[in-house]
Parts: C-alpha cells; sequence; structure tokens
C-alpha cells in the first residue's frame, strides 16, 4: 500500500518508528534501578546457565542444557525466558527442547520476612501457568494456582517449583502433574550466573 492509498485518518500510523527506547537489562550496574518491590528477586536478575536431568513416569529420563534470563525495566516485575536443549552423555548438543517466558513479580503478603510473589509463564506448547509462592532468603518456592492450556496441548494439571541460590549458583527442582499422573518430580538443573 502506497502513502497515496492511505485514508488521511491512519496515515499517521504509517509513519517510521524509532527502536523501542527503554532499556531493559539483566545486569544492576548498568540500565535503570531495579524498582524497590523486586529487592526481594534481587539475586535472580541475571542470565544464567547449566546443565539439568529430567524424567517422567512412563518417559526415558534426558539430559539437558538450559540458559535462563532475568531482566527488569524499572519497572515493578521481572521478565523471565528460559530455553532449554537435550544433551548427550558428553555434553553435546542433540537438539532443541522446552521453552518459557513469563513475568517474576512481588505481591503483598502478610509476612515481611517471607514476600509472595506472582509468576505467568507460557509455554510454545500451548500452556500458560500461574504460579504463587513466597520468597525466603535465598529460597523461592511456587506452586501453580491455574494452569490453561489449549485443546491440543498435553494435559497438566499442576507443577511446584523450589529454587535456590547455594554458593553463587541457581539451582531448582521441579514437580509436575500430567497425563493424569500426581506431582512427581520432572526437572532439576544447576545453573551458573553468564552475566549480571
Amino acid at each position: 500500500m502506497s502513502e497515496r492509498e492511505v485514508p488521511e485518518e491512519f496515515a499517521s500510523t504509517f509513519q517510521k518508528v524509532e527502536p523501542y527506547p527503554f532499556e531493559e537489562t539483566d545486569d544492576l550496574r548498568r540500565g535503570p534501578n531495579l524498582h524497590d518491590d523486586l529487592l526481594p528477586l534481587l539475586p535472580l536478575v541475571g542470565r544464567w546457565r547449566g546443565r539439568g536431568q529430567g524424567g517422567y513416569p512412563g518417559t526415558e529420563d534426558f539430559l539437558y542444557a538450559q540458559e535462563i534470563s532475568f531482566l527488569h525495566d524499572g519497572r515493578p516485575f521481572l521478565r523471565y525466558h528460559a530455553r532449554s536443549w537435550i544433551i548427550d552423555a558428553d555434553g553435546k548438543p542433540v537438539r532443541p527442547a522446552a521453552q518459557e517466558t513469563g513475568w517474576w513479580r512481588v505481591v503483598q503478603g502478610n509476612d515481611p520476612k517471607r514476600p509472595e510473589i506472582e509468576v505467568l509463564l507460557s509455554h510454545p506448547t500451548g500452556i500458560l501457568d500461574l504460579y504463587y509462592g513466597h520468597v525466603d532468603g535465598t529460597r523461592i518456592e511456587i506452586a501453580t494456582d491455574a494452569v490453561v492450556r489449549s485443546p491440543q496441548a498435553k494435559e497438566v494439571t499442576a507443577g511446584k517449583r523450589l529454587y535456590g541460590l547455594v554458593e553463587g549458583a541457581l539451582m531448582y527442582a521441579q514437580e509436575l502433574a500430567a497425563e493424569g499422573k500426581p506431582l512427581s518430580p520432572h526437572l532439576s538443573a544447576s545453573l551458573s550466573r553468564v552475566a549480571g
């Protein structure tokens, strides 16, 4: 469509726009200041990479590598992105695996020493998770409040995750309830900070 064909009332929507003007960072030493509400989640800000192992009743166990980013732009939430890939016993990449993206934020709670958090995650497999939980120092425990899935998605009904910062590493364990099975161990990993 040429500029001459654009109706006058819509002409301004066809003007060029510069790139997104607000900085987002995974490095606390540069960019906007971290919002005060996010102080309980401050240790997560950065980019993490490492290895994990997974399995589930009725499936073969597997090894994977993963990269997780926690970024902020000065507002009271962290943007989260995780991507993983299956690796062989020697650590060589085999194929892409799960991805998820979402937002973490601190919500009002009754105990200021154990702030409550809300985590929204979306998966490219047609699943959306809403987790609630709390931060207890360097330990974060969350469980699903709701799981929404498309008609074509695998039947997932619940999840639980435990994160912890241990000697500088971000470690986590994840449980999953799916395909008619109760909450069962699914994933665990140890990630090292590579940025932030």
